[in-house]
């Protein structure tokens, strides 16, 4: 996908969501008459925004993370400080998650400042060219302000959703309005839904416009994003397979740069190339079907057979192959 259809799709896709959920929230005042409507806005909106305000600090005590050593780990803190001054931006703050599973993420907040953390798993996994290419990643989500932009329109769903949740269970009034209220309820608790498939896009379009920006920050960076993101499915897999509980990962699975959830399944549909090709190749070879791209709809991330060869394009765009 080109840089200028993806940030199309990407404006196109923020402009529906805003769009979609002002007009809708206005619809639910009109009909339902009710003006302290706003008191409930804003009460939602500000819970969301100490929800992230405190998100760090959630973060870190689920996954254990704590600041990387300067002394121990000067490569990993030179290695994010180059990549920066390449993306323009300051040094986040480098951290370590305690996560035997292979991955990464990009955070922060007003109160916190921007971080950048790998697991344990992926230090101990990846190559370190290939932690570079990661870390490029990550680095785009924080210039492109992702964890900003995805707050915004996750949290439109949400109010829609909590809205419609108080008409239908929350106001009582007399049984003829009632009604109305409970169906325009079940109406905005729809509209969440369908809203928060576009998120759900969003967040995929994201994703690919952070591996451009690896790719384009770190030398034959497509090469080794793909052999990182291999990795991580792989192993991540191998852990699955011996009882790891990737679940536990969900709550923030879209800051990771993959999802830990759906690497068994991901590993499993390539047994038809085993032995065949490398692991790059045979993801990049499969087949996609109907249910792969219905799966994908309900995911934070591309499909990963998809991400490997728009990986493959931007190396064609850059001269790398």
């Amino acid at each position: 996908m080109g840089v200028l259809k993806l940030k199309f799709a990407m404006y196109t896709t923020l402009a529906i969501i805003i769009g979609v959920s002002t007009l809708i929230v206005a619809a639910i005042m009109l009909l339902a008459g009710i003006t302290n409507i706003l008191a409930i806005m804003a009460m939602i909106i500000l819970v969301n925004l100490i929800q992230w305000l405190m998100a760090p600090y959630i973060i870190e005590a689920l996954y254990g993370v704590r600041e990387a050593s300067p002394l121990t780990y000067g490569w990993l803190h030179e290695m994010v400080e180059r990549l920066s001054a390449k993306s323009g931006i300051s040094k986040p703050k480098v951290m370590i998650a305690e996560i035997d599973i292979p991955n990464a993420f990009a955070y922060g907040s007003p109160l916190t400042g921007n971080r950048i953390a790998v697991t344990r798993g992926l230090l101990n996994t990846l190559k370190r060219g290939e932690i570079e290419a990661v870390l490029g990643h990550e680095i785009g989500h924080l210039v492109h302000k992702d964890v900003q932009i995805m707050m915004l329109a996750s949290l439109l769903p949400a109010l829609l959703y909590y809205i419609g949740y108080i008409f239908v269970y929350g106001i009582r009034s007399d049984r003829e309005e009632a009604g109305v209220l409970a169906l325009i309820g079940i109406l905005s608790i729809i509209a969440s839904f369908i809203l928060n498939l576009f998120v759900l896009g969003l967040s995929r379009l994201r994703e690919y416009y952070a591996d451009r920006h690896s790719a384009l920050i770190v030398e034959d960076g497509p090469r080794k994003l793909q052999l990182a993101l291999a990795k991580i499915v792989a192993y991540t897999s191998k852990a699955v397979s011996l009882g790891v509980n990737v679940h536990s990962y969900s709550s923030f699975r879209h800051l990771l740069i993959a999802d830990p959830s759906s690497a068994l399944r991901d590993y499993e549909q390539l047994r038809e190339y085993y032995g065949e090709y490398s692991l790059v190749e045979r993801i990049k070879r499969r087949k996609l079907t109907f249910w792969d791209n219905l799966i994908e709809l309900f995911s934070t991330h591309p499909n990963m057979v998809k991400r490997m060869r728009a990986l493959d394009e931007i190396a064609k765009e850059l001269g790398y192959t």
